[in-house]
């Protein structure tokens, strides 16, 4: 049996899941999500706790039993809490601006690189004084939040020689040594 497929799922209060034939719908304090759900699979819910339950054991449906219970849990945390993503432009003259739903970022380009985000994305840039600028990403679908942080750390990927680039807050980039200056001497 999966692992994480037989794992329960809480329901905080306030969340109610609804069931379609081929369709699952989690509604919480922070919104509605959405997700694809093959007919095959039933849900059960008892005392607060939902269960995702799979008709055989075939590999098919062994393959799907897990990741139908973690994209349920991951939809009712997102209606019920939200996802968050920090991520620190670590650069000289580094910058993102937010223009509604438009983050407008300098990254060392001869141009700014525009970037229009979808509008469940809400975005915000924190700035103090001698430290990198942090752009803040609040979301309730970790899928879609996670595309769009992948995008943007695409735009200027950290480099190991100097460090600059876009990183998550907290995350170390392993430092390479650059060109000695006595190579090459006789």
């Amino acid at each position: 049996m999966s692992r994480i497929g037989k794992q329960p799922i809480a329901l905080p209060k306030g969340v109610t899941i609804t069931r379609t034939p081929d369709m699952v719908a989690v509604k919480g304090p922070k919104g509605e999500l959405k997700q694809a759900l093959s007919p095959d699979f039933t849900l059960e819910v008892a005392e607060a706790e939902l269960s995702v339950q799979r008709p055989t054991d075939q590999k098919r449906h062994r393959a799907l039993h897990g990741l139908y219970r973690a994209l349920i849990q991951n939809m009712v945390v997102g209606v019920s809490e939200g996802y968050e993503t920090r991520l620190e432009l670590v650069g000289v003259g580094y910058r993102a601006e937010v223009k509604g739903n438009r983050i407008e970022f300098a990254l060392g380009y001869s141009h700014p690189i525009v970037l229009v985000l979808p509008e469940e994305i809400k975005a915000e840039v924190e700035l103090v004084k001698g430290k990198a600028p942090v752009l803040i990403l609040r979301c309730i679908d970790k899928q879609l939040l996670g595309l769009v942080v992948a995008k943007i750390r695409s735009l200027r990927k950290p480099e190991p020689y100097k460090g600059k680039g876009i990183r998550f807050l907290g995350e170390i980039v392993r430092r390479k040594a650059g060109k000695t200056a006595g190579k090459g001497k006789k």
